[in-house]
């Protein structure tokens, strides 16, 4: 292994103190979608480095990288069978070497994915565990015998060691034939979980992060990692009426050891590191109290975590494909929970004095839909409108802001006419189980298309040709049909665009205390479309304690938003403590509908009537 490329400390980007991931923003590619460097219809790492002078110019600082390990790709890469090498889909080991010196030269950073719930069953750990009772890493996963069942021979449906359904449609155990035992698999078949119990395989693991590490990784998103510790003896879930399988959530997820498990990892690998590693776990279902545990740095485990609460919102009696309206008055209150929650300990006049925990802020990733599509208004009429007002939304909340490859573009939901369109094993698994089950073909897919995982994971447009400069190939799943309007080429430097707009956002959390560091307030809270927030920096009393202020109000609805007069809602939140006439001279440093308002431009104040979709951030000092 060579010596890793040096991070250079640009100017454009976070620096190198401990706490610059709070600062920073992270921008994740999903790597077959992105850029295709030789045509075969599958990005991969050599095209992600062709186009570093975007997210460069862009002015993100870390580049979350889902997985390129060696995988079968039965989820696209989240099923690895060797994790210290490189799918040959995806480039090699040389390809990623350069990609990181690629990132440091600009002063960008890296962070992988690392699933470790799970591995490929054609991992070599696996091919050994199932090969005989008796082998040494028998114990590196979960096997249990059948359960026994009158007039059912052990593995036949019905005879599974619990009634668990995987995240995927189906049971939750698969049968090994050649040993007579059913393993655990809380996602594809193809994906049997580790057991963390055994010390052996945390060491592994260990090891493992540290071989990237010392190969210049700077972090790691930890994928589900709330799921590692399981609640023993493994036992049947509630399963409600009409439910093909039981919930198992609760016996699976932060689980008796997970603080332990993730503490041991802190100072295993993290800790004795020479600069800080930045990590985030995904954690579904994790909650506001969790949270706090995780990312509390005095506990030594995560920066922060991923947390589904906003973007379930919509889930409805039938789950995730029965998506409901989403109500905005419930979103922001959820979103401003969280803020609470993991809230710094301030002074008694307001100053910030310590972290007890941090948030990641983020509205769509490969698991998600498209933000414009579904928090937004993807009608071509409002959605650059809407893509900057929700990119000024999210990046006023504190924490570190994530955006999704195609985000900055606006990029939004796709088209799907058949279940042949789709290449997600989620969606897919799920047409045909409930299908079988006797429901409606067309009405199962009317649930799949709005939040399909799909939708974002079609190919990055890059410019108005027939392949979008995705690939000279044939994209390994359909472009969106908006690429000739939606792409990088009509919107890199063009003023008014949805990526300067992220642009100009992300520039302002670099050199913004308040935006990046200060306290955080939900105004209007109860408003149906209006989103109002206050953030305050109060600087060190070494500093000279003076006080800067950011306004952001924004419209959530097609809709006019009155401000002033009777009604308005400049009276909302004037009886919430706010004074509106200490704003009349505010700069105006952002603004959706007008691309000449910047920092240091001469807008001040609040405008009468805000347009709809519109938004406005403030700034004032005193």
């Amino acid at each position: 292994m060579t010596s890793p490329a040096p991070l250079v400390v640009s100017a454009h980007h976070v620096g190198d103190d401990p706490d610059w991931w709070r600062r920073a923003v992270v921008y994740q590619v999903y790597p077959r979608s992105f850029a295709d460097s030789d045509g075969d219809g599958i990005g991969d790492i050599p095209g992600l480095t062709s186009r570093l002078d975007h997210l460069d110019e862009l002015g993100v600082d870390v580049v979350w990288l889902s997985p390129v390990y060696r995988s079968p790709q039965d989820d696209n890469g989240y099923d690895i069978s060797d994790y210290q090498d490189i799918d040959p889909l995806f480039g090699s080991l040389a390809d990623l070497d350069a990609l990181i010196e690629g990132l440091h030269c600009r002063g960008m950073r890296l962070v992988m994915d690392l699933v470790v719930n799970h591995t490929s069953d054609e991992h070599p750990w696996f091919t050994a565990s199932r090969s005989s009772k008796d082998d040494p890493k028998r114990d590196w996963y979960i096997w249990r015998p059948a359960r026994q069942v009158d007039g059912l021979a052990p593995g036949q449906p019905g005879t599974e060691p619990t009634n668990w359904g995987s995240a995927f449609s189906g049971s939750a155990w698969a049968w090994d034939e050649g040993t007579q035992e059913f393993y655990l698999h809380l996602f594809s078949p193809k994906q049997p979980d580790l057991n963390w119990e055994n010390p052996q395989v945390r060491r592994a693991i260990h090891e493992m992060m540290t071989w990237w590490l010392d190969r210049g990784v700077d972090g790691f998103r930890m994928d589900v990692i709330n799921l590692i510790s399981k609640t023993y003896p493994l036992t049947d879930a509630p399963q409600g009426e009409g439910d093909l399988y039981g919930n198992a959530f609760a016996a699976v997820a932060n689980g008796p050891r997970i603080h332990e498990f993730l503490h041991e990892m802190n100072q295993q690998v993290l800790a004795p590191r020479p600069g800080h590693v930045m990590t985030v776990g995904e954690m579904p279902g994790a909650t506001s109290a969790e949270a706090a545990l995780y990312t509390d740095p005095a506990r030594g485990e995560l920066d922060m975590v991923f947390q589904f609460e906003h973007v379930c919102l919509t889930d409805g009696p039938g789950g995730k494909f029965d998506p409901q309206p989403l109500d905005l008055v419930t979103l922001k209150q959820n979103l401003a929970h969280w803020q609470a929650a993991l809230a710094p300990a301030t002074t008694p006049t307001g100053a910030v004095s310590a972290e007890k925990g941090w948030n990641s802020a983020y509205w769509d990733n490969h698991d998600q839909p498209r933000a414009v599509s579904r928090f937004g208004d993807d009608d071509p009429a409002w959605r650059v409108r809407s893509a900057k007002t929700l990119a000024t939304i999210l990046h006023t909340h504190r924490g570190t802001p994530y955006i999704y490859q195609g985000e900055e573009l606006g990029m939004a939901n796709t088209v799907f006419r058949s279940i042949e369109d789709y290449r997600d094993l989620e969606s897919v698994n799920h047409f045909h189980e409930r299908v079988r089950a006797g429901d409606d073909p067309a009405a199962v897919l009317a649930g799949i298309a709005p939040v399909s995982r799909d939708n974002a994971r079609t190919p990055v447009h890059w410019d108005s040709s027939e392949k979008a400069g995705f690939t000279t190939g044939e994209p390994w799943i359909a472009l969106a049909p908006d690429h000739g309007t939606v792409n990088a080429a009509a919107q890199v430097g063009v003023p008014g665009s949805v990526f300067e707009h992220y642009r100009r956002l992300i520039a302002l959390r670099h050199d913004d205390d308040a935006l990046a560091l200060g306290t955080f307030r939900l105004l209007a809270a109860d408003h149906p479309t209006a989103w109002v927030i206050l953030r305050q920096w109060r600087a060190p009393e070494t500093q000279g304690g003076g006080i800067e202020q950011l306004l952001l109000i924004a419209q959530c609805a097609r809709e006019d938003l009155p401000l002033v007069g009777e009604g308005g809602l400049l009276v909302t939140l004037a009886a919430e403590g706010l004074e509106p006439g200490e704003w009349s001279g505010a700069e105006q440093v952002l603004r959706a509908a007008d691309p000449d308002v910047q920092p240091g431009s001469t807008h001040v104040g609040l405008p009468e009537v805000l347009p709809g979709w519109d938004s406005v951030l403030l700034r004032r000092r005193r």
